[in-house]
């Protein structure tokens, strides 16, 4: 039996999810525009397909460095303002390519360095923005406002490069450079108007290197985000082949120019946005594998077309399933992501997904461009088939984890602490310990659950944890975890538990005698 799913344009019924994703929208048309002035000008300039390639990496490497500190910017500080900040940053850097272009300035070496330095505010802006979803738009349709967000995307790819070709050919790459600037002065102006309701639950901000070492601890604590990452990373190495060969596909194998390119591109974003419009259909029908499978198949078939067909009708035809496939997986990973991360660390779990989803796209820029210097265009498409092929096959052992049943609201349902002594120092470690009775029939069940227990408090603070056996009371285990900091364990009580938290103490706890006696200890260090 079918489910209904909630249509793909729901969100944008809320009116500030409605202007920001229009702003957004206007932002990635002007990004694919910088992107293919960009990679016109060294196609004109460089004899390398290296060099072509290497754009996509300038733009994406920025978020493999900067993407989880910008998460925890975004998880610790007001993320309206730091959107605000670094859409002024972005327009002051646009201004500069845009004179430096139309003076005749700009050296590969240079379009390269602020291609990168546009990307390094492109990873701030994404885990900020990404986050701030949830805020504007029900639960519910977490899914449609990924779909929408995939639309945005390849709206932009769609209209992007049809436009940057046309200007580029009448009146030169600097105008391109140019509109994208004027793209993002238009999103800051929409989000200084938005106001954003303050958060009462946010308490005091973490200290940013914490924030920093909290995120890395909960995704490699995380199954079920490891798991999303794979299949992600598993997609996107070979489907980076796409991106960063298709400008020597066009002029080289095609023999297209500036326009033709665009055509292309336009190709693949009309087919993103018809996924995105058959997301929900597809979503409510097939499980999320068997998606993952069909959608990975069918770019593994474009990837070789691109590399064996010489019509240009045929390529233009094949890439239309290949936008339909690129959105069904991607808007799909995310979605799950978005889906399953507590508010507190939501930033920074999407902040890795941005690292996977740019480092698998500059990773495999650069080893497609390389081999295709080495080998041939040909070789290179179709290495990148296999290896698309052999990903699908990993979906066997690997597949992406039913999250459907988990409750991942906030829980507080820890007692609160009350302590004879002060803490002292706030940075200071603190050990706590729960001591539980146990029947000897019942420990081997005890000790299994205890293991997603040792999941949760990892991932919530600890940066240690044991179960131990009372050696003068058999009867008797003893939990100890080990917090940075006190204000870190009063975040575990004060609102980063969630139900499917909850839920797992309460398993473990039902194989008890009695509920456990809780110390902490506090260091004199």
């Amino acid at each position: 039996m079918s489910v209904e799913a909630p249509s793909a344009w729901a969100p944008l019924r809320v009116a500030a999810f409605r202007s920001l994703w229009l702003a957004l929208l206007a932002s990635n048309i002007g990004t694919w525009m910088q992107t293919v002035g960009a990679q016109w000008l060294l196609v004109e300039h460089s004899g390398t397909d290296t060099l072509v390639a290497v754009v996509q990496t300038a733009s994406t490497l920025p978020i493999v460095l900067l993407a989880l500190p910008s998460g925890a910017l975004a998880d610790t500080f007001d993320r309206r303002r730091l959107l605000i900040a670094v859409q002024v940053f972005l327009t002051a850097v646009g201004v500069l390519l845009t004179v430096l272009t139309v003076a005749g300035h700009m050296p590969p070496s240079l379009l390269l360095t602020l291609t990168f330095v546009l990307g390094a505010g492109q990873a701030l802006t994404a885990p900020a923005w990404q986050a701030v979803i949830p805020e504007l738009v029900p639960r519910s349709q977490l899914a449609s406002a990924s779909a929408l967000g995939a639309i945005s995307v390849n709206l932009a790819r769609a209209v992007g490069p049809a436009v940057a070709g046309v200007l580029i050919a009448r009146a030169g790459t600097g105008v391109v450079f140019g509109l994208n600037t004027v793209t993002f002065a238009v999103f800051a102006v929409v989000l200084w108007r938005w106001r954003r309701e303050a958060d009462d639950a946010a308490g005091m901000p973490e200290p940013f290197t914490a924030a920093v070492r909290a995120g890395s601890r909960y995704v490699r604590h995380a199954p079920v985000v490891q798991r999303i990452l794979l299949r992600a990373a598993f997609f996107l190495v070979p489907g980076s082949a796409l991106w960063a060969l298709l400008p020597l596909v066009a002029s080289r194998r095609l023999g297209l120019g500036s326009g033709g390119y665009g055509v292309l591109l336009a190709a693949v974003g009309a087919g993103a946005v018809l996924g995105a419009l058959l997301l929900p259909w597809m979503r409510a029908r097939w499980s999320i594998n068997r998606l993952l499978l069909i959608a990975s198949v069918v770019f593994a078939a474009v990837l070789a077309v691109l590399g064996l067909v010489g019509s240009e009708a045929a390529v233009v035809v094949a890439l239309i399933p290949a936008g339909i496939a690129w959105v069904m997986v991607l808007s799909s990973v995310n979605a799950a992501m978005q889906l399953f991360l507590p508010n507190w660390v939501r930033a920074r779990g999407l902040a890795v997904y941005q690292m996977v989803f740019a480092g698998a796209q500059a990773t495999g820029s650069v080893v497609w461009g390389a081999l295709s210097d080495v080998s041939g265009l040909m070789i290179a498409m179709v290495a990148a088939t296999v290896l698309m092929l052999a990903g699908v096959i990993t979906l066997r052992w690997w597949p992406m984890r039913d999250t459907s049943g988990l409750n991942r609201e906030p829980a507080v349902f820890w007692p609160e602490p009350h302590l004879e002594l002060a803490p002292g120092e706030h940075d200071a470690p603190v050990l706590v310990t729960a001591s539980y009775p146990v029947s000897p029939d019942r420990e081997e069940a005890f000790v299994a659950a205890m293991r997603d227990v040792r999941r949760s408090r990892l991932r919530t603070g600890a940066v240690r944890w044991g179960l131990f056996r009372d050696g003068e009371k058999p009867g008797r285990f003893v939990e100890v975890y080990l917090v940075p900091s006190w204000d870190e364990h009063l975040r575990q009580h004060t609102g980063r538990l969630t139900g499917t938290d909850q839920a797992v103490e309460e398993r473990a706890h039902a194989f008890a005698d009695g509920p456990p006696e809780v110390s902490h200890l506090l260091s004199r260090e």
